[in-house]
């Protein structure tokens, strides 16, 4: 249940993310619930492969809850960075717009130069 509310949260803060970008805000959210799973994935195979390695038990004697919170931080460290990424990324190319509508119906300065020249 725990996980359901997880991937809930994560999902939202991604859909915000490409509301505020204008991009497919059900494809990043569905991306950000990705790449917690990715994250848990390759965390609980490095600790497989520690635990059979160099560890002093086997992975067997490991309960599954336990695995999920050694792997835990790992699926959010990768969520939060592919959001900050994500975030930096657009940010950096998000097209300057310059907001001209106050600007309507003001006079404009008229440059007159220093020197006219004198065509008598």
């Amino acid at each position: 249940m725990l996980g359901l509310i997880l991937i809930y949260f994560i999902g939202k803060q991604f859909y915000k993310l490409a509301e505020e970008f204008k991009k497919s805000k059900w494809g990043f959210a569905i991306l950000g619930v990705v790449s917690y799973y990715a994250g848990t994935f390759i965390a609980g195979m490095a600790i497989g492969i520690y635990y059979e390695l160099w560890g002093t038990g086997s992975i067997d004697n490991l309960s599954d809850i336990e695995l999920s919170l050694l792997a835990l931080p790992m699926g959010l460290l990768t969520t939060v960075g592919l959001y900050f990424f994500l975030r930096w990324y657009w940010r950096k190319n998000q097209p300057i717009i310059v907001d001209k509508i106050d600007d309507i119906g003001k006079p404009e300065a008229i440059e007159v130069p220093e020197e006219t020249p004198n065509y008598r």
